[in-house]
Protein backbone atom coordinates (compact mmCIF):
# COMPACT_ATOMS: atom_id res chain seq x y z
CA UNK A 1 0.00 0.00 0.00
CA UNK A 2 1.72 3.15 1.22
CA UNK A 3 5.28 1.87 1.06
CA UNK A 4 4.96 -0.15 -2.14
CA UNK A 5 3.36 2.72 -3.98
CA UNK A 6 5.88 5.36 -2.97
CA UNK A 7 8.92 3.23 -2.49
CA UNK A 8 10.05 3.81 -6.08
CA UNK A 9 11.18 7.34 -5.19
CA UNK A 10 13.48 6.42 -2.43
CA UNK A 11 15.31 3.31 -3.48
CA UNK A 12 17.22 5.09 -6.19
CA UNK A 13 20.13 5.99 -3.95
CA UNK A 14 20.84 2.30 -3.61
CA UNK A 15 20.25 1.64 -7.30
CA UNK A 16 22.80 4.29 -8.29
CA UNK A 17 25.43 2.94 -5.92
CA UNK A 18 24.92 -0.60 -7.17
CA UNK A 19 24.94 0.48 -10.81
CA UNK A 20 28.14 2.45 -10.39
CA UNK A 21 29.88 -0.44 -8.66
CA UNK A 22 28.57 -3.10 -11.05
CA UNK A 23 27.69 -1.48 -14.37
CA UNK A 24 27.39 -4.78 -16.20
CA UNK A 25 25.04 -6.47 -13.70
CA UNK A 26 21.64 -6.79 -14.07
CA UNK A 27 0.53 22.19 4.75
CA UNK A 28 -2.63 22.40 6.54
CA UNK A 29 -4.69 19.77 8.38
CA UNK A 30 -7.31 19.42 5.66
CA UNK A 31 -8.54 16.44 3.67
CA UNK A 32 -9.18 18.43 0.49
CA UNK A 33 -7.14 20.38 -2.02
CA UNK A 34 -7.48 23.27 -4.40
CA UNK A 35 -8.23 22.78 -8.10
CA UNK A 36 -5.48 21.36 -10.29
CA UNK A 37 -6.26 23.61 -13.22
CA UNK A 38 -7.45 27.14 -13.61
CA UNK A 39 -10.81 25.97 -14.96
CA UNK A 40 -11.57 23.03 -12.68
CA UNK A 41 -13.37 23.09 -9.37
CA UNK A 42 -12.86 21.01 -6.29
CA UNK A 43 -15.70 19.67 -4.24
CA UNK A 44 -14.24 20.21 -0.80
CA UNK A 45 -14.02 17.28 1.58
CA UNK A 46 -12.40 18.99 4.59
CA UNK A 47 -13.17 16.19 7.04
CA UNK A 48 -16.28 14.60 5.60
CA UNK A 49 -14.48 11.38 4.80
CA UNK A 50 -13.02 11.02 8.27
CA UNK A 51 -14.81 8.59 10.55
CA UNK A 52 -16.05 8.97 14.10
CA UNK A 53 -14.52 7.09 17.00
CA UNK A 54 -10.92 7.73 15.95
CA UNK A 55 -7.94 9.21 17.74
CA UNK A 56 -8.49 12.69 16.32
CA UNK A 57 -5.39 14.38 17.85
CA UNK A 58 -3.11 11.62 16.54
CA UNK A 59 -4.81 11.71 13.13
CA UNK A 60 -4.36 15.48 12.88
CA UNK A 61 -0.69 15.15 13.81
CA UNK A 62 -0.32 12.41 11.22
CA UNK A 63 -1.75 14.60 8.47
CA UNK A 64 0.57 17.45 9.40
CA UNK A 65 3.54 15.06 9.29
CA UNK A 66 2.56 13.93 5.79
CA UNK A 67 2.17 17.44 4.43
CA UNK A 68 4.87 19.43 6.25
CA UNK A 69 7.75 17.12 7.23
CA UNK A 70 10.35 15.91 4.74
CA UNK A 71 11.78 12.51 5.65
CA UNK A 72 14.01 12.28 2.57
CA UNK A 73 16.39 14.34 0.43
CA UNK A 74 14.77 16.90 -1.87
CA UNK A 75 13.98 16.09 -5.51
CA UNK A 76 14.13 19.60 -7.01
CA UNK A 77 13.38 23.22 -6.14
CA UNK A 78 10.92 25.99 -6.95
CA UNK A 79 13.18 27.41 -9.65
CA UNK A 80 13.25 24.10 -11.53
CA UNK A 81 9.49 23.67 -11.36
CA UNK A 82 8.85 27.25 -12.45
CA UNK A 83 10.99 26.74 -15.56
CA UNK A 84 10.07 23.14 -16.41
CA UNK A 85 7.66 24.27 -19.14
CA UNK A 86 10.62 25.33 -21.24
CA UNK A 87 11.45 21.66 -21.99
CA UNK A 88 7.90 20.71 -23.03
CA UNK A 89 7.02 19.82 -26.61
CA UNK A 90 6.54 22.78 -28.96
CA UNK A 91 2.73 23.13 -28.79
CA UNK A 92 2.59 22.98 -25.00
CA UNK A 93 5.63 25.24 -24.70
CA UNK A 94 4.06 27.85 -26.95
CA UNK A 95 0.85 27.81 -24.91
CA UNK A 96 2.79 28.10 -21.65
CA UNK A 97 4.86 30.99 -22.99
CA UNK A 98 1.67 33.02 -23.46
CA UNK A 99 0.34 32.17 -19.98
CA UNK A 100 0.92 33.94 -16.68
CA UNK A 101 3.24 32.29 -14.13
CA UNK A 102 0.19 31.19 -12.10
CA UNK A 103 -1.45 29.67 -15.19
CA UNK A 104 1.77 27.86 -16.10
CA UNK A 105 1.91 26.41 -12.61
CA UNK A 106 -1.61 24.95 -12.96
CA UNK A 107 -0.70 23.64 -16.41
CA UNK A 108 2.25 21.83 -14.86
CA UNK A 109 0.09 20.47 -12.03
CA UNK A 110 -2.33 19.02 -14.59
CA UNK A 111 0.44 17.64 -16.80
CA UNK A 112 2.03 15.70 -13.93
CA UNK A 113 -1.07 14.74 -11.93
CA UNK A 114 -0.45 17.03 -8.95
CA UNK A 115 -3.13 18.44 -6.67
CA UNK A 116 -2.89 21.45 -4.37
CA UNK A 117 -3.26 22.09 -0.68
CA UNK A 118 -5.34 25.14 0.32
CA UNK A 119 -2.06 27.06 0.53
CA UNK A 120 -1.37 26.34 -3.15
CA UNK A 121 1.54 24.03 -2.36
CA UNK A 122 1.47 20.62 -4.04
CA UNK A 123 -0.06 17.88 -1.90
CA UNK A 124 2.33 15.34 -3.41
CA UNK A 125 5.46 17.14 -2.22
CA UNK A 126 6.58 18.81 0.98
CA UNK A 127 7.94 22.24 0.01
CA UNK A 128 10.16 23.76 2.68
CA UNK A 129 11.07 27.36 3.43
CA UNK A 130 13.96 27.24 0.96
CA UNK A 131 11.69 26.08 -1.86
CA UNK A 132 12.96 22.48 -1.87
CA UNK A 133 10.42 19.86 -3.07
CA UNK A 134 10.45 16.42 -1.41
CA UNK A 135 8.00 13.71 -2.47
CA UNK A 136 5.56 12.40 0.14
CA UNK A 137 2.91 9.68 0.33
CA UNK A 138 0.26 11.71 -1.49
CA UNK A 139 2.17 11.25 -4.74
CA UNK A 140 0.28 7.97 -4.98
CA UNK A 141 -2.44 8.46 -2.38
CA UNK A 142 -4.20 11.71 -3.18
CA UNK A 143 -5.95 12.07 -6.50
CA UNK A 144 -8.87 13.60 -8.37
CA UNK A 145 -12.03 11.94 -9.62
CA UNK A 146 -15.32 13.38 -10.89
CA UNK A 147 -14.37 16.94 -9.91
CA UNK A 148 -13.25 16.04 -6.39
CA UNK A 149 -9.79 15.92 -4.86
CA UNK A 150 -9.77 13.17 -2.24
CA UNK A 151 -7.06 12.18 0.23
CA UNK A 152 -6.55 8.44 0.23
CA UNK A 153 -7.72 8.17 -3.37
CA UNK A 154 -5.23 6.44 -5.69
CA UNK A 155 -3.55 9.11 -7.80
CA UNK A 156 -4.34 7.53 -11.14
CA UNK A 157 -3.08 10.57 -13.07
CA UNK A 158 0.37 10.85 -11.49
CA UNK A 159 2.96 11.08 -14.31
CA UNK A 160 6.08 10.25 -12.32
CA UNK A 161 8.28 9.13 -15.21
CA UNK A 162 7.43 12.16 -17.34
CA UNK A 163 7.94 14.55 -14.41
CA UNK A 164 11.32 12.98 -13.60
CA UNK A 165 12.51 13.14 -17.22
CA UNK A 166 11.51 16.77 -17.55
CA UNK A 167 12.97 17.75 -14.17
CA UNK A 168 16.26 16.18 -15.26
CA UNK A 169 16.19 18.01 -18.60
CA UNK A 170 15.44 21.31 -16.83
CA UNK A 171 18.29 20.85 -14.37
CA UNK A 172 20.72 20.11 -17.18
CA UNK A 173 19.52 23.17 -19.05
CA UNK A 174 19.94 25.31 -15.91
CA UNK A 175 23.26 23.63 -14.99
CA UNK A 176 21.90 22.44 -11.66
CA UNK A 177 23.16 19.24 -10.00
CA UNK A 178 21.14 16.07 -10.55
CA UNK A 179 19.53 14.23 -7.67
CA UNK A 180 19.55 10.48 -7.08
CA UNK A 181 16.05 10.38 -8.51
CA UNK A 182 17.25 12.00 -11.72
CA UNK A 183 20.13 9.53 -12.11
CA UNK A 184 18.57 6.41 -10.65
CA UNK A 185 15.60 6.55 -13.00
CA UNK A 186 18.03 5.99 -15.87
CA UNK A 187 18.73 2.52 -14.46
CA UNK A 188 15.24 1.40 -13.51
CA UNK A 189 11.83 2.16 -15.07
CA UNK A 190 9.50 4.24 -12.92
CA UNK A 191 6.33 3.17 -14.71
CA UNK A 192 5.05 2.73 -18.24
CA UNK A 193 1.58 4.32 -17.91
CA UNK A 194 0.32 7.47 -16.23
CA UNK A 195 -0.95 6.56 -12.76
CA UNK A 196 0.98 3.30 -12.34
CA UNK A 197 4.48 2.69 -11.04
CA UNK A 198 7.16 0.00 -10.79
CA UNK A 199 6.77 0.19 -7.01
CA UNK A 200 7.18 -3.46 -6.04
CA UNK A 201 10.63 -3.85 -7.59
CA UNK A 202 11.90 -0.73 -5.88
CA UNK A 203 10.79 -2.29 -2.62
CA UNK A 204 12.78 -5.39 -3.49
CA UNK A 205 15.90 -3.31 -4.11
CA UNK A 206 15.55 -1.33 -0.90
CA UNK A 207 15.35 -4.46 1.26
CA UNK A 208 18.20 -6.09 -0.66
CA UNK A 209 20.69 -3.50 0.61
CA UNK A 210 19.58 -3.65 4.25
CA UNK A 211 20.05 -6.29 6.92
CA UNK A 212 17.41 -7.22 9.48
CA UNK A 213 18.45 -4.30 11.72
CA UNK A 214 18.21 -1.96 8.68
CA UNK A 215 21.93 -1.31 8.45
CA UNK A 216 22.99 -0.39 4.90
CA UNK A 217 25.19 -2.77 2.88
CA UNK A 218 26.30 -1.11 -0.36
CA UNK A 219 28.66 -3.99 -1.22
CA UNK A 220 25.78 -6.26 -2.21
CA UNK A 221 24.89 -6.84 -5.83
CA UNK A 222 21.43 -5.98 -7.18
CA UNK A 223 18.72 -8.61 -6.66
CA UNK A 224 16.79 -10.39 -9.42
CA UNK A 225 13.95 -8.15 -10.59
CA UNK A 226 10.82 -8.43 -12.71
CA UNK A 227 9.80 -4.89 -13.62
CA UNK A 228 6.05 -4.28 -13.82
CA UNK A 229 3.50 -1.56 -13.11
CA UNK A 230 1.20 -1.35 -10.09
CA UNK A 231 -1.94 0.66 -9.34
CA UNK A 232 -2.29 2.09 -5.83
CA UNK A 233 -5.14 0.82 -3.60
CA UNK A 234 -7.46 3.27 -1.79
CA UNK A 235 -6.34 4.15 1.71
CA UNK A 236 -9.81 4.26 3.22
CA UNK A 237 -9.87 0.45 3.12
CA UNK A 238 -6.77 0.23 5.32
CA UNK A 239 -8.85 0.12 8.50
CA UNK A 240 -10.84 -2.86 7.21
CA UNK A 241 -7.81 -5.01 6.45
CA UNK A 242 -5.53 -7.11 8.62
CA UNK A 243 -2.94 -7.76 5.92
CA UNK A 244 -1.37 -5.37 3.40
CA UNK A 245 -0.63 -5.46 -0.31
CA UNK A 246 -2.46 -7.13 -3.14
CA UNK A 247 -1.33 -10.59 -2.06
CA UNK A 248 -1.82 -9.87 1.64
CA UNK A 249 1.61 -11.11 2.63
CA UNK A 250 2.43 -8.41 5.21
CA UNK A 251 0.68 -7.82 8.57
CA UNK A 252 -0.77 -4.33 8.93
CA UNK A 253 1.13 -1.88 11.15
CA UNK A 254 2.90 1.47 11.30
CA UNK A 255 6.33 -0.06 10.68
CA UNK A 256 5.14 -1.49 7.37
CA UNK A 257 4.38 2.10 6.31
CA UNK A 258 8.00 3.15 6.82
CA UNK A 259 9.72 1.06 4.15
CA UNK A 260 9.94 3.96 1.71
CA UNK A 261 12.35 5.77 4.06
CA UNK A 262 15.26 3.45 3.21
CA UNK A 263 17.59 5.92 1.50
CA UNK A 264 21.22 5.75 2.52
CA UNK A 265 20.93 8.95 4.57
CA UNK A 266 18.39 7.27 6.87
CA UNK A 267 20.17 4.77 9.08
CA UNK A 268 18.51 2.46 11.62
CA UNK A 269 18.40 5.22 14.23
CA UNK A 270 16.09 7.32 12.04
CA UNK A 271 13.49 4.57 11.89
CA UNK A 272 13.40 4.36 15.68
CA UNK A 273 13.29 8.16 15.95
CA UNK A 274 10.34 8.44 13.55
CA UNK A 275 8.22 5.55 14.86
CA UNK A 276 5.85 7.84 16.75
CA UNK A 277 5.42 9.97 13.63
CA UNK A 278 4.25 6.91 11.74
CA UNK A 279 1.96 5.82 14.52
CA UNK A 280 0.24 9.17 14.00
CA UNK A 281 0.27 8.75 10.22
CA UNK A 282 -1.32 5.33 10.61
CA UNK A 283 -3.98 6.88 12.87
CA UNK A 284 -4.81 9.37 10.11
CA UNK A 285 -5.06 6.60 7.51
CA UNK A 286 -7.28 4.58 9.87
CA UNK A 287 -9.52 7.64 10.23
CA UNK A 288 -10.32 7.89 6.52
CA UNK A 289 -13.75 6.86 5.25
CA UNK A 290 -14.81 6.26 1.66
CA UNK A 291 -16.28 9.16 -0.33
CA UNK A 292 -19.94 9.02 -1.28
CA UNK A 293 -21.00 8.70 -4.92
CA UNK A 294 -21.69 12.32 -6.00
CA UNK A 295 -24.25 11.68 -8.73
CA UNK A 296 -27.82 10.38 -8.87
CA UNK A 297 -28.45 6.75 -7.92
CA UNK A 298 -31.45 4.70 -9.01
CA UNK A 299 -32.31 3.50 -5.51
CA UNK A 300 -34.85 0.95 -6.69
CA UNK A 301 -32.38 -0.63 -9.09
CA UNK A 302 -29.63 -0.52 -6.45
CA UNK A 303 -31.92 -2.29 -3.97
CA UNK A 304 -32.49 -5.01 -6.56
CA UNK A 305 -28.74 -5.35 -7.00
CA UNK A 306 -27.96 -5.85 -3.32
CA UNK A 307 -29.21 -9.45 -2.95
CA UNK A 308 -27.56 -10.37 -6.26
CA UNK A 309 -24.28 -8.97 -4.96
CA UNK A 310 -24.67 -10.76 -1.64
CA UNK A 311 -25.30 -14.04 -3.39
CA UNK A 312 -22.55 -13.86 -6.00
CA UNK A 313 -19.88 -11.43 -4.71
CA UNK A 314 -20.02 -11.14 -0.91
CA UNK A 315 -18.18 -14.37 -0.11
CA UNK A 316 -15.01 -12.69 -1.42
CA UNK A 317 -15.68 -8.95 -1.11
CA UNK A 318 -17.79 -8.82 2.06
CA UNK A 319 -21.21 -7.49 2.98
CA UNK A 320 -22.27 -3.88 3.52
CA UNK A 321 -24.87 -2.07 5.61
CA UNK A 322 -27.62 0.26 4.48
CA UNK A 323 -25.25 3.24 4.36
CA UNK A 324 -22.54 1.30 2.55
CA UNK A 325 -20.39 0.64 5.63
CA UNK A 326 -18.59 -2.69 5.79
CA UNK A 327 -20.58 -5.22 7.81
CA UNK A 328 -18.30 -8.20 7.30
CA UNK A 329 -15.08 -8.49 5.30
CA UNK A 330 -13.43 -11.91 4.95
CA UNK A 331 -10.03 -10.81 3.58
CA UNK A 332 -10.06 -13.84 1.34
CA UNK A 333 -7.10 -14.77 -0.86
CA UNK A 334 -8.34 -16.03 -4.22
CA UNK A 335 -5.93 -18.36 -5.99
CA UNK A 336 -4.36 -17.07 -9.17
CA UNK A 337 -5.74 -20.09 -11.01
CA UNK A 338 -9.28 -19.15 -9.98
CA UNK A 339 -9.20 -15.36 -10.38
CA UNK A 340 -7.21 -15.49 -13.61
CA UNK A 341 -5.85 -11.95 -13.43
CA UNK A 342 -2.33 -10.97 -14.46
CA UNK A 343 0.10 -13.11 -12.40
CA UNK A 344 3.25 -11.00 -12.79
CA UNK A 345 2.76 -9.03 -9.56
CA UNK A 346 2.28 -12.23 -7.54
CA UNK A 347 5.30 -14.03 -8.99
CA UNK A 348 7.64 -11.04 -9.03
CA UNK A 349 8.09 -11.28 -5.25
CA UNK A 350 9.96 -14.48 -4.49
CA UNK A 351 9.92 -16.37 -1.16
CA UNK A 352 13.44 -14.98 -0.60
CA UNK A 353 12.19 -11.40 -0.94
CA UNK A 354 9.27 -12.07 1.37
CA UNK A 355 11.39 -13.89 3.96
CA UNK A 356 13.83 -10.97 4.08
CA UNK A 357 10.99 -8.67 5.05
CA UNK A 358 9.62 -11.20 7.56
CA UNK A 359 12.93 -11.36 9.45
CA UNK A 360 13.46 -7.59 9.57
CA UNK A 361 12.74 -4.76 11.98
CA UNK A 362 9.64 -3.92 9.94
CA UNK A 363 8.11 -7.24 11.03
CA UNK A 364 9.51 -7.20 14.58
CA UNK A 365 12.20 -9.70 13.57
CA UNK A 366 9.82 -12.47 12.63
CA UNK A 367 7.31 -12.10 15.46
CA UNK A 368 4.36 -11.74 13.09
CA UNK A 369 3.28 -14.28 10.46
CA UNK A 370 4.19 -13.42 6.87
CA UNK A 371 2.90 -15.28 3.83
CA UNK A 372 6.11 -16.19 1.97
CA UNK A 373 4.25 -18.14 -0.73
CA UNK A 374 0.77 -16.63 -1.17
CA UNK A 375 -1.48 -18.48 -3.59
CA UNK A 376 -3.11 -15.47 -5.22
CA UNK A 377 -4.53 -12.00 -4.67
CA UNK A 378 -6.72 -10.72 -1.84
CA UNK A 379 -10.27 -9.81 -2.89
CA UNK A 380 -10.44 -6.20 -1.65
CA UNK A 381 -13.25 -4.48 0.22
CA UNK A 382 -15.38 -2.43 -2.18
CA UNK A 383 -16.11 0.66 -0.09
CA UNK A 384 -15.94 3.77 -2.28
CA UNK A 385 -15.26 1.59 -5.33
CA UNK A 386 -16.93 4.14 -7.62
CA UNK A 387 -13.96 6.47 -6.99
CA UNK A 388 -11.02 4.10 -7.20
CA UNK A 389 -11.02 3.49 -10.98
CA UNK A 390 -9.21 2.06 -12.86
CA UNK A 391 -9.58 -1.47 -11.48
CA UNK A 392 -7.59 -4.65 -10.75
CA UNK A 393 -4.17 -4.55 -9.13
CA UNK A 394 -2.49 -3.22 -12.27
CA UNK A 395 -5.13 -0.62 -13.14
CA UNK A 396 -5.97 -2.33 -16.43
CA UNK A 397 -9.80 -2.11 -16.34
CA UNK A 398 -11.13 1.45 -16.73
CA UNK A 399 -14.71 1.09 -15.40
CA UNK A 400 -16.92 -1.12 -13.28
CA UNK A 401 -18.98 -1.87 -16.40
CA UNK A 402 -15.86 -3.33 -18.01
CA UNK A 403 -15.17 -5.29 -14.83
CA UNK A 404 -18.63 -6.85 -15.20
CA UNK A 405 -18.14 -7.39 -18.97
CA UNK A 406 -14.78 -9.08 -19.40
CA UNK A 407 -15.28 -9.68 -23.11
CA UNK A 408 -15.63 -5.93 -23.76
CA UNK A 409 -12.46 -4.76 -22.01
CA UNK A 410 -10.37 -2.64 -24.39
CA UNK A 411 -6.93 -3.77 -25.59
CA UNK A 412 -5.60 -0.20 -25.45
CA UNK A 413 -7.26 2.81 -23.83
CA UNK A 414 -6.62 6.36 -22.78
CA UNK A 415 -8.54 8.89 -20.71
CA UNK A 416 -10.92 11.22 -22.51
CA UNK A 417 -10.23 14.95 -22.45
CA UNK A 418 -12.64 17.06 -20.42
CA UNK A 419 -16.05 18.06 -21.75
CA UNK A 420 -17.41 14.87 -23.32
CA UNK A 421 -20.98 13.64 -22.82
CA UNK A 422 -21.52 11.55 -19.63
CA UNK A 423 -18.21 12.79 -18.32
CA UNK A 424 -17.17 15.21 -15.58
CA UNK A 425 -13.41 15.70 -15.45
CA UNK A 426 -12.78 12.28 -16.93
CA UNK A 427 -15.57 10.39 -15.12
CA UNK A 428 -18.02 8.11 -16.95
CA UNK A 429 -21.28 8.07 -14.96
CA UNK A 430 -22.91 5.46 -17.17
CA UNK A 431 -20.15 2.87 -16.91
CA UNK A 432 -18.87 4.10 -13.51
CA UNK A 433 -15.19 4.80 -13.81
CA UNK A 434 -12.64 6.49 -16.06
CA UNK A 435 -14.06 7.98 -19.26
CA UNK A 436 -11.96 6.58 -22.10
CA UNK A 437 -11.28 6.22 -25.79
CA UNK A 438 -10.41 2.63 -26.74
CA UNK A 439 -8.17 1.24 -29.49
CA UNK A 440 -7.11 -2.10 -30.92
CA UNK A 441 -3.50 -0.93 -31.29
CA UNK A 442 -1.36 1.84 -29.90
CA UNK A 443 -1.96 4.81 -32.24
CA UNK A 444 0.89 5.73 -34.56
CA UNK A 445 0.89 9.33 -33.32
CA UNK A 446 1.97 8.12 -29.85
CA UNK A 447 5.67 8.33 -30.63
CA UNK A 448 7.43 9.89 -27.67
CA UNK A 449 7.70 8.12 -24.33
CA UNK A 450 5.50 10.80 -22.77
CA UNK A 451 2.80 10.27 -25.39
CA UNK A 452 2.93 6.48 -25.06
CA UNK A 453 2.46 6.70 -21.29
CA UNK A 454 -0.94 8.31 -21.85
CA UNK A 455 -2.19 4.96 -23.22
CA UNK A 456 -2.77 1.79 -21.19
CA UNK A 457 -1.72 -1.15 -23.37
CA UNK A 458 -3.09 -4.36 -21.84
CA UNK A 459 -0.97 -6.46 -24.21
CA UNK A 460 2.24 -5.51 -22.42
CA UNK A 461 3.83 -7.73 -19.71
CA UNK A 462 2.18 -7.29 -16.32
CA UNK A 463 -0.63 -5.14 -17.76
CA UNK A 464 -3.19 -7.76 -18.80
CA UNK A 465 -6.88 -7.00 -18.22
CA UNK A 466 -7.81 -10.68 -18.25
CA UNK A 467 -9.46 -12.54 -15.38
CA UNK A 468 -12.11 -11.86 -12.76
CA UNK A 469 -14.76 -13.32 -15.08
CA UNK A 470 -17.10 -14.31 -12.23
CA UNK A 471 -19.80 -11.79 -13.30
CA UNK A 472 -20.27 -13.69 -16.56
CA UNK A 473 -22.70 -15.98 -14.73
CA UNK A 474 -25.08 -13.03 -14.31
CA UNK A 475 -27.77 -11.98 -16.77
CA UNK A 476 -27.49 -8.49 -18.26
CA UNK A 477 -30.26 -7.04 -16.08
CA UNK A 478 -28.54 -8.50 -13.01
CA UNK A 479 -25.28 -6.83 -14.01
CA UNK A 480 -27.05 -3.48 -14.35
CA UNK A 481 -28.52 -3.89 -10.87
CA UNK A 482 -25.17 -4.82 -9.32
CA UNK A 483 -23.51 -1.87 -11.05
CA UNK A 484 -26.08 0.47 -9.51
CA UNK A 485 -25.66 -1.14 -6.08
CA UNK A 486 -21.89 -0.65 -6.20
CA UNK A 487 -22.46 3.11 -6.38
CA UNK A 488 -23.97 2.97 -2.86
CA UNK A 489 -20.89 1.46 -1.19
Amino acid sequence: MLSRCLIFRFTLATICAAAAARPTQAGEPSLSSAPTSASSTTKALPHSNRGAGVNAPAAERGYRRLTTKAYLPADFDDEVFSNIWEVWEAAAREKAAKATPAQRRWMAFARYGLTALPSGSPAQYVVDGQGQWTMNCFACHQGRIAGQTISGLPNSTFALATLTEEVRATKLRMEKPLSRMDIGSLYMPLGHTRGTTNAVMFGVVLMNFRDAELNVHTDRGPPPMVHHDLDAPPWWNYRTKKQLYYDGFVPKGHRALMQFLMVRENGPEKFREWEDDYRDIEAWIEALRPPKYPFAIDRELAAAGRPIFNQHCASCHGTYGDEGAVANYPGRVVSIAKVGTDPVRLRALTPVHRSSYAASWFNEFGRQPVATEPAGYVAPPLSGIWASAPYLHNGSVPTLWHLLHAEARPAVWRRLPEGREQEIEGYDQKKVGVAIDSFQELPEQARSLRQRREYFDTRQPGKSAAGHTFPETLAEDEKRAVLEYLKTL
